[in-house]
């Protein structure tokens, strides 16, 4: 069907009303005390199904039903599975997936590039008005079916909400012939409306202002010349600038990418790039400004950060609004060599701190079934260590927020040792380090300020190691992260700090090795042909899997108008790890180790008692379709 043919339909179908405005809700204020909570009698059918399928915590139920019912109480008529869904702890997804089965309400059953098609190819048809509206309940018309046993047409309606009373008086404002509504979860409703109505960046459109007249003469007559601050003063007040770096944020925040890195090239362009997926990509390169301007902008607007100091290291940080979303940058600053004697050139890298992005689920993180298993028996504990391990950028500060979020409750005093506090994790009290309180010296103020609960950021030398381990021996379950590339190396970085081997062996209960790998991009990956069959022997696929062609390998596409990707051929990453849990052959092989650590043998009992490795866990990915060889290759260690 056309673009035309089913705006025309479509529009065929409606008038244009505004929504109705649901009316006020009428509140109560005496004291009152909600009655004992008593599951037995729970008659709301979502809540139950959710529990009977162990989609909730009854907990979780109980303190969803104290609030309920105070509501109830203020003369609220609110559904108990609607204020579950807003619990912190809660899947929303889940608790909205429940609803609407328990109603009745179909799931879209449609490829997400099909309905960002239908929604751009009828953007004409409803007005701003009623779209604004039917984005701000979370709606959205997706596909046009023909109805059963007639000769018309039903609109298909995709929300996350199908039961709201208000899509239904809207939808009754719309005048609309023939709809169905279907569920669809929070997050492809998110990406639809993204896809369908990006954000307009106000900076990029006043940047293309500036830019329409020449900006660089001054730079150019200049460039041989060293630049006195006065000059450079008057250019770095240019609003081009500002605009240039304030549009940098905005960009970086909305491509979802990790960090942004600026930096003069030879020619003495300035060129920006982000990490998204953990790979570089470049965004902008400068070459109508001097390079000195543009960055003496970024340190200006970074708070902790001498603009003149060009010889030192810096760190300093920033805070925006953007999105209606407070987002916190990291910022370092490094001066750097250049072939160009007058230019005093640096290198800055910004580290985005979007809370939005913290991940509070561990399921949520891609960890394998038996690995999130032991995961999660070990932070059950009362006490003992666990370890997370691997290189900068491998997800380990995500994976310990998760835990943190696992095991925070008010009965437990969770205390975190960190430099920097990258995320704000609520009901945890983080330790802020500074001059006059140093990592040790906050680790031991911890033992008497009544922990259940610590983590410390990252185990850097013998005294912070030995701090840790005492934390752990001593009741309290710790987490803490090391620079090692696989778990049985933790254990020999661990005894080479000076660790006793008893003290390793009986306080740590689960070390973990972790990588962050992409996700091959569903809607344009391909199937590799003429795979090299000795290339898979040596990642480590078996003569079984390769004879009975149980090993379907796929590639990234080459498709440079996939918007799902944006031509990239992946699209997100998730976690690959391996778990060594501290069994008791595992403790017997570390207490006995005289001079040094066997990791050969660690590795070889923990494979026995049913560890993946990092490899093995790359390899059930790509036998899965869900990564490429290559990804395998630049993100794990392989053997020739």
């Amino acid at each position: 069907m056309s673009r035309h043919t089913q705006s025309s339909e479509v529009r065929g179908s409606i008038s244009v009303k505004s929504a109705v405005t649901p009316e006020a809700v009428p509140r109560g204020g005496s004291e009152w005390v909600p009655p004992v909570f008593d599951p037995k009698n729970l008659r709301d059918r979502v809540v139950v199904q959710l529990l009977f399928h162990e989609k909730v915590k009854l907990g979780l139920v109980e303190q969803a039903w104290l609030e309920w019912m105070k509501l109830r109480h203020r003369g609220s008529t609110e559904a108990l599975w609607r204020v579950l869904a807003q619990h912190p702890d809660v899947d929303r997804d889940a608790v909205y997936a429940a609803a609407a089965e328990v109603y009745a309400f179909r799931e879209v059953a449609l490829a997400k590039a099909d309905m960002l098609a239908f929604v751009q190819g009828v953007l004409d048809v409803f007005s701003e008005q009623q779209w604004a509206q039917m984005i701000q309940l979370r709606m959205l018309p997706v596909a046009l079916e023909d109805e059963h046993h007639t000769d018309e047409r039903k609109l298909v309606i995709a929300t996350n909400d199908p039961a709201r009373p208000e899509i239904q008086r809207l939808l009754q404002s719309f005048n609309l012939k023939r709809f169905e509504l279907r569920y669809a979860s929070e997050a492809l409703i998110r990406d639809l409306v993204a896809g369908a109505f990006p954000q307009r960046n106000e900076y990029l459109d006043r940047l293309a202002d500036d830019f329409a007249f020449d900006l660089g003469a001054s730079y150019e007559q200049q460039a041989a010349q060293l630049v006195d601050e006065d000059a450079l003063e008057a250019e770095i007040s240019r609003s081009k600038l500002i605009n240039l770096f304030e549009a940098m944020l905005v960009e970086g925040v909305r491509s979802g990418a990790s960090d942004i890195h600026i930096f003069p090239n030879a020619k003495r362009h300035i060129e920006i790039h982000f990490r998204i997926d953990g790979e570089l990509e470049p965004w902008h390169v400068e070459d109508r400004v001097h390079p000195e301007a543009f960055l003496a902008v970024a340190k200006d607007n970074s708070m902790n950060i001498d603009r003149f100091e060009r010889d030192a290291a810096q760190d300093g940080f920033i805070q925006r609004m953007i999105d209606q979303a407070l987002i916190r940058f990291r910022v370092s600053i490094l001066p750097i060599a250049t072939a160009s004697q007058e230019l005093r050139s640096e290198s800055i890298v910004i580290r985005i701190l979007d809370d939005r992005k913290v991940v509070t689920d561990l399921e949520k993180l891609g960890l394998n079934p038996l690995a999130l298993e032991r995961f999660e028996h070990a932070i059950r504990q009362p006490y003992g260590m666990v370890i997370l391990t691997g290189p900068t950028g491998s997800g380990k500060t995500t994976t310990l927020y998760a835990s943190l979020n696992r095991v925070v409750s008010p009965k437990v005093n969770v205390l975190t040792v960190e430099d920097p506090v990258e995320y704000i994790v609520p009901g945890v009290r983080q330790i802020k380090l500074s001059h006059k309180l140093e990592l040790n010296s906050a680790i031991r103020s911890i033992l008497r300020h009544d922990p259940d609960v610590v983590m410390v950021g990252e185990m850097r030398d013998h005294a912070t190691a030995d701090l840790a381990i005492k934390l752990a021996n001593t009741g309290h379950l710790t987490f803490s992260t090391l620079h090692t590339n696989d778990a049985p190396s933790a254990v020999s970085r661990l005894y080479k700090m000076g660790i006793e081997p008893f003290l390793i062996a009986y306080a740590i209960n689960l070390i973990v090795a972790q990588r962050l790998i992409r996700v091959l991009c569903p809607y344009c990956k391909t199937e590799m042909e003429g795979v090299d069959r000795e290339m898979l022997e040596r990642l480590g696929f078996t003569d079984e899997e390769l004879t009975d062609g149980e090993v379907e390998v796929f590639t990234h596409g080459n498709d440079p108008n996939c918007k799902h990707c944006n031509g990239v051929g992946y699209k997100g990453r998730r976690a690959i790890s391996e778990t060594m849990q501290f069994t008791p052959g595992i403790r017997h092989i570390i207490v006995t180790s005289d001079d040094m650590i066997d990791e050969s043998a660690l590795r070889a009992f923990a494979i026995s008692e049913g560890m993946m490795t990092l490899q093995a866990s790359a390899r059930a990915l790509i036998a899965s379709g869900e990564t490429s060889i290559h990804e395998m290759m630049r993100v794990v260690f392989t053997e020739l």
